[in-house]
């Protein structure tokens, strides 16, 4: 099978979906491999790492694809790629396609088979296929870091000759693997850290980390499936509110990660919390593609709302390309090893992780949530 790697097309990616260690390892399955000049500069990689591995670098993205049989690509298709991508032939990147029902349209008229890695079920065989985890481990150090910079004083406390220097506080909200990841890198520099979850089973990972779990008392918690957080009651969310409010009024840094798949995200961070921070405090909200955690956030942009900095960023990993790079590629590696063999496809719908990320393919819908949300919204 020939697999193309195109150059993305968004403004902010720095990313490439396939590396050439990917590349080595691929090419010995019978896969073949054609990269336009220039993908990988994002992350600086060089045209001459492809061809070392053997991967055949062309000049243009129309090259790439007439003539590869699978595209592979970080973010989803635009509409003018979906058009060049070869009818009957396969695409496989991000796609988000609970959110993106006219992109799912767009697959299935043209008898795509498109995999959608943010569909891949969170379960321990499909772990090291598991992009959305690689990225967000990445894109949780980075909030932390990025912050560090930001923040007018030190994260660990300092004896000097000048006396001594308190620790920065922060506050982890959403304690998924971005959260886990935060929690550790703050801690590791210094910080004082709490956290807080919906799932009251994450307390003994925060405090693994060294953090402290902040957790709401006195009312039921919604659970869900698949590692996701789950939205809560009305009572819930008052109750995390003022708990939230007095831990916020002490925090100098704020960390949102909160996410809910196929829906906005959900409101943490408020108006008034916002105030209640101390001037030069600064939020990272993960979640600004989504919306956002935060009110006030700017999706993309850095805003200063009474005095606390609230970054809004939207493509985290990218600005830690070159590991961002390399993660993503291996979980795809393992993807395609999983679903095809000698370099072919290998499509067992039956099959867990298959039936997962294969959202169309042969011009139906293939799974069964985008499927039922493809009905709902009465198209096909």
């Amino acid at each position: 099978m020939k697999i193309g790697v195109p150059k993305e097309v968004a403004g902010d990616e720095r990313r490439v979906a396939i590396v050439p260690e990917t590349v080595k390892k691929l090419a010995a399955k019978k896969h073949e491999f054609i990269v336009q000049t220039g993908a990988g500069d994002g992350a600086f990689i060089l045209d001459a790492d492809y061809a070392s591995v053997g991967a055949k670098v062309v000049a243009t993205a129309d090259e790439v694809y007439a003539a590869a049989d699978a595209i592979v690509k970080v973010n989803e298709p635009t509409t003018d790629e979906i058009g060049k991508i070869k009818e009957g032939s396969a695409t496989v990147s991000l796609m988000y396609p609970l959110s993106n029902l006219p992109l799912v349209k767009a697959l299935n008229g043209r008898k795509l088979t498109a995999i959608s890695l943010d569909m891949i079920p969170r379960t321990t065989l499909a772990q090291s296929m598991d992009v959305l985890s690689s990225q967000a481990n990445i894109a949780g150090y980075w909030a932390v870091v990025a912050a560090a910079t930001r923040l007018p004083k030190y994260f660990p406390m300092l004896m000097t000759a000048a006396g001594t220097l308190t620790p920065a506080r922060v506050l982890i909200m959403g304690v998924g693997v971005a959260g886990l990841q935060a929690i550790g890198t703050a801690k590791r520099l210094g910080a004082v850290v709490e956290a807080t979850d919906v799932r009251p089973e994450t307390k003994e990972q925060v405090e693994s980390l060294g953090g402290k779990f902040l957790m709401v008392q006195g009312v039921e918690v919604k659970q869900a499936q698949g590692g996701y957080a789950q939205e809560q009651s009305e009572e819930y969310k008052k109750k995390q509110a003022e708990m939230i409010t007095t831990a916020i009024g002490k925090a100098d840094v704020v960390i949102t990660t909160a996410l809910i798949p196929g829906r906005k995200a959900p409101i943490l961070v408020t108006e008034e919390h916002v105030k209640s921070m101390k001037p030069g405090s600064v939020i990272v909200d993960l979640a600004a593609r989504q919306g956002g955690n935060v009110v006030g956030c700017e999706p993309g942009k850095d805003v200063i709302k009474n005095g606390v900095l609230i970054m809004g960023p939207t493509n985290a990993p990218s600005n830690l390309a070159q590991h961002a790079s390399l993660t993503f590629s291996r979980n795809i590696e393992k993807l395609l090893l999983h679903i095809t063999a000698d370099g072919a496809w290998k499509l067992n719908m039956d099959e867990e992780i298959t039936k997962g990320c294969v959202i169309t393919r042969e011009g139906k819908v293939a799974n069964a949530k985008v499927a039922e949300a493809v009905a709902k919204a009465g198209g096909s």
